[in-house]
């Protein structure tokens, strides 16, 4: 049995819409949200900002929660009833926040390349994850529950998937 890994990420804007990547150095150099692990006793809202802050240097206002996404070897088979699948099993929280402030308060952690992009004209090379979150937190979704590594055309829900429309 693995041990289930605890994350955040979140959806950060600006004032006119942009979306903050982060680049990371290392690895396939594709573009992710901000966040990171959550420590003992930690709650993902309070992990988040942290991270975030952290990560870029911006204080940010978490708004709500965008979903809950797993990572997971979609090779691996299923785990067994009350056990963590193969490594790696993330489950990552993520929150739309947007930034206070006009300037980031803090100096960002090295090993990022961080980039504001319209949404309309976000890279390429995003991680799938990001990829499926920025989606559903521009659509105005809350509440997701997902699993990334199956890709549905956009609109469509696999079979079991919850989630919201904001108003």
């Amino acid at each position: 049995m693995s041990a289930l890994t605890w994350a955040v990420a979140a959806v950060v804007t600006d004032p006119s819409g942009r979306v903050l990547l982060c680049r990371q150095s290392g690895g396939g150099r594709r573009w992710a949200l901000p966040g990171g692990r959550l420590r003992r006793d930690e709650s993902p809202p309070a992990a988040a900002r942290r991270e975030i802050r952290a990560e870029t240097g911006w204080e940010v206002e978490l708004v709500d929660l965008v979903g809950l996404y797993r990572l997971g070897d979609p090779a691996a088979p299923p785990p067994r009833a009350g056990h963590c699948g193969a490594l790696p099993d993330v489950l990552v929280h993520v929150f739309r926040a947007r930034v206070l402030g006009d300037a980031p308060a803090g100096t960002a952690a090295g090993g990022c390349h961080l980039d504001w992009h319209p949404p309309d004209a976000l890279p390429e090379a995003l991680t799938p994850t990001t990829r499926t979150a920025v989606a559903d937190a521009l659509a105005g979704r809350s509440g997701v529950l997902r699993e990334p590594a199956h890709h549905l055309p956009p609109g469509q829900r696999a079979a079991g998937e919850v989630g919201t429309t904001r108003p």
